[in-house]
């Protein structure tokens, strides 16, 4: 009995754990996406990334209420990632949408790699939900981000 109980809350730490490294993704990506946006002139290209953006605005609130949901607090900031994303999204708007949109591609490459991997000992439940909700949605996003840098990238 005991046994059982330690694998429980052992998964429950790993599975929070998981959830909140997500959760400081995703809210790089809300912040990286509102910076983007501040200095993105071309209205097809505004609208797109203000789509991404409401998405990874729902994910943030969506694994807020998960982790909550758990008995655990949220990370209250993105961490190194939110911080190395926002000078590299400085640096991307000083040279243009190209780069903004590479910049935001490579966001969206790393936040996939998180939800696929590393999720060894997450209990069923947070599986279920990062499978069928938020790996889903972020590979909408991934997607559309792809499409925006072969838009950027054709001859005008």
């Amino acid at each position: 009995m005991q046994a059982n109980q330690n694998r429980q809350a052992v998964g429950q730490n790993r599975s929070i754990a998981k959830l909140a490294e997500c959760f400081r993704s995703e809210l790089s990506a809300v912040e990286t996406y509102e910076l983007a946006l501040k200095n993105v002139n071309h209205v097809g290209l505004h609208k797109a990334l203000q789509e991404i953006l409401v998405s990874h605005s729902r994910r943030t609130a969506q694994l807020r209420d998960k982790i909550r949901a758990m008995g655990a607090e949220p990370p209250v900031s993105s961490g190194i990632w939110g911080a190395f994303a926002r000078a590299f999204q400085v640096g991307a708007d000083l040279l243009g949408d190209r780069v903004v949109v590479a910049a935001l591609e490579e966001g969206e490459d790393h936040t996939l790699d998180l939800y696929m991997h590393d999720r060894n000992g997450v209990d069923a439940r947070t599986l279920k939900l990062i499978d069928q909700e938020l790996l889903v949605e972020q590979r909408r996003t991934h997607d559309l981000c792809r499409s925006l840098q072969a838009y950027v990238s054709a001859p005008s």
